[in-house]
């Protein structure tokens, strides 16, 4: 979250430059004033936003996606997830489309995991993270360009695959983590 009543660390914009308008990314350089005035440079690249959901079936298990990712030349296990349509899509519309056409899973029960920002030095991108639960399944829907292999993987594994940084994407350890807690709150708070 970020804390809009700190002025003195804040950063002005005195002016922006589109250098690249891409399908996915759109990377700008601004020129600033830093907090003392002084002249600097900021190099971002703005997002539309994305959602990405944690499937937990009734056994415990979570259907994980495994792709190749081209920037980082291998293949990752990740949760499903995806890139809004637009600035005003409902993030929640977003989120059950997403687990349907990766996974072929609809939910009975929805929870916000919260807001992830991956890189926020150089990235605006915001990924709205969920818990879907009381799954059913259909078929998968992927995009054409979509290539996954769907995997079912123990919840307490994917733990052990985060915390020994086998799991390297990071909207995928975040949800993992956070999921894993809201399932030990629960069962505590039936104790």
């Amino acid at each position: 979250m970020c804390n809009l009543n700190d002025k003195a660390l804040e950063e002005r914009c005195v002016s922006s430059e589109l250098i690249y308008d891409g399908k996915v990314v759109h990377l700008y350089v601004d020129r600033i004033a830093l907090p003392n005035g002084a002249p600097s440079i900021r190099e971002y690249v703005r997002h539309i936003g994305a959602v990405a959901v944690l499937p937990l079936t009734a056994d415990g298990e979570v259907i994980c996606v495994r792709q190749y990712r081209y920037a980082h030349g291998c293949v990752m296990t990740e949760i499903p997830a995806g890139k809004l349509d637009s600035r005003e899509e409902d993030h929640i519309e977003a989120a059950l489309r997403e687990l349907r056409e990766e996974t072929g899973a609809r939910c009975g029960k929805l929870t916000y995991l919260g807001l992830y920002r991956s890189t926020p030095a150089i990235l605006d991108e915001k990924i709205d993270l969920y818990l879907a639960e009381e799954l059913t399944f259909g078929e998968t829907d992927p995009d054409e360009d979509e290539f996954l292999e769907i995997v079912r993987l123990p919840l307490e594994s994917l733990v052990d695959q985060v915390m020994a940084g086998e799991i390297t994407d990071g909207k995928t350890q975040v949800a993992v983590l956070k999921a894993a807690e809201i399932l030990r709150r629960r069962t505590h708070a039936k104790d």
